[in-house]
């Protein structure tokens, strides 16, 4: 097959050619910009799953479904860095000016009301818009959104630019990935001003997507939290939706599997959209063509995308941990797919009780790569991460 008309994109969330067995997720940002437009209110959108189901693209599409509804929005990326506060507020002063070009240049006139949420904008990001011209002779607002405090700021910032936005339909959106991991004081922040914005009637909303961690650690920022947003458990796909997947990018590309083929790289996949792109890239690479995927070309996709999943995928999360969280990675993987007691960890690692496992326990789930998933268990964030130590690191 012509590898430049691969349509298979495997990567950390890189859009594929067929989204599908989202359409609810969407619908209901759909929704929410209708009721936005009718002046009415409506909760957000929480993402939450394992690693590999496609987070990170079903939230960039529902960012982009408000874009094209002419909404603000802007997108960050949590990190753990020492400097996550100042990067954070970074991302969203960059975007939030960037975003505000876009609205400022499709207003076919600039009001008082769009003038005044500008000049906010400006001063809020005042630390890299130096110079920024949204195409109307306007200042910053001395005295707002400009504290270097985000909570203030924040709240300042939505309060000035909502007049504007609610006379155009429209609203402003944070977007967030990993919002697990983002730095507490600008979590508590977009919480907070989410929470006054729904009292004050702020088209301001917030969208995440993380971990199954995320509806906790939310609950634990701001206890309102459980009430703000409507929580997405996103999960593999289905037999259909993974059929569908795989066949209709390969259609696209003026190419089809055999019924085998594809039986064969469903059940590979698991369903797992990450894999699904994974085996698909694969299948098509080896398969000499020139427009079917046989069962052959499958059973050789199978062991190059396992090897390019243990090398790259799993690999580089194994190697996250130290020799000590490693050899509790070991012993989950005893338990295969399913969680583990951490009862029978104690005795598998020879400890004396579930304590002496805590300093592994809490820096396994800070680095994303386990998470409790009742009281007394623990599981992998990466689906068939066991099945990759048994394989890998049994022995080590």
């Amino acid at each position: 097959m012509d590898a430049a008309a691969n349509p298979y994109t495997p990567g950390a969330g890189a859009t594929p050619v067929a989204l599908v067995g989202r359409s609810s997720e969407l619908e209901s940002v759909r929704v929410l910009a209708a009721r936005t437009k009718n002046g009415l209110s409506a909760r957000s959108v929480m993402l939450h799953g394992l690693r590999g189901v496609g987070k990170t693209v079903l939230l960039r599409a529902l960012q982009h479904e408000l874009d094209d509804h002419g909404w603000l929005t802007v997108s960050v990326e949590a990190q753990r860095d020492p400097d996550a506060r100042a990067l954070a507020r970074q991302q969203l002063e960059r975007g939030l000016l960037a975003s505000a070009r876009r609205l400022a240049s499709r207003s076919e006139r600039v009001g008082e009301k769009l003038k005044a949420a500008l000049s906010t904008i400006t001063s809020f990001s005042l630390s890299v818009g130096a110079g920024v011209s949204f195409g109307v002779d306007l200042q910053p607002a001395r005295g707002r959104a400009d504290s270097g405090v985000l909570e203030f700021d924040l709240a300042e910032l939505v309060q000035d630019v909502a007049p504007a936005l609610v006379d155009a339909g429209i609203g402003f959106a944070v977007f967030v990935d990993e919002i697990q991991d983002l730095e507490s004081s600008t979590l508590t922040a977009l919480l907070t001003v989410q929470h006054q914005a729904a009292q004050n009637r702020w088209p301001f909303y917030v969208f995440g997507a993380g971990l199954p961690s995320v509806p906790a650690v939310l609950s634990e920022a701001r206890s309102y939290a459980e009430r703000q947003f409507e929580y997405r458990h996103i999960d593999r796909l289905g037999h259909d939706d993974a059929a569908e997947a795989f066949v209709d990018p390969a259609r696209s590309a003026g190419a089809d599997f055999t019924p085998d083929a594809l039986a064969r790289l469903i059940e590979l996949s698991g369903g797992y959209p990450y894999f699904i792109q994974e085996f698909g890239h694969q299948a098509w690479q080896l398969a000499p063509g020139p427009d079917i995927i046989t069962d052959q070309d499958a059973r050789l996709a199978a062991a190059a995308g396992i090897d390019a999943l243990d090398a790259g995928f799993f690999r580089a999360r194994w190697e996250r941990a130290t020799k000590a969280e490693q050899r509790v990675m070991r012993a989950m993987a005893a338990d295969n797919d399913a969680p583990s007691l951490l009862t029978a960890l104690v005795e598998r690692l020879h400890k004396r009780k579930p304590s002496d496992l805590s300093v592994a326990r809490r820096d396994l789930i800070a680095k994303g790569l386990i998470y409790a998933s009742a009281r007394a268990e623990l599981a992998f964030t990466v689906p068939h991460m066991a099945s990759y130590i048994n394989r890998r690191h049994s022995d080590d």
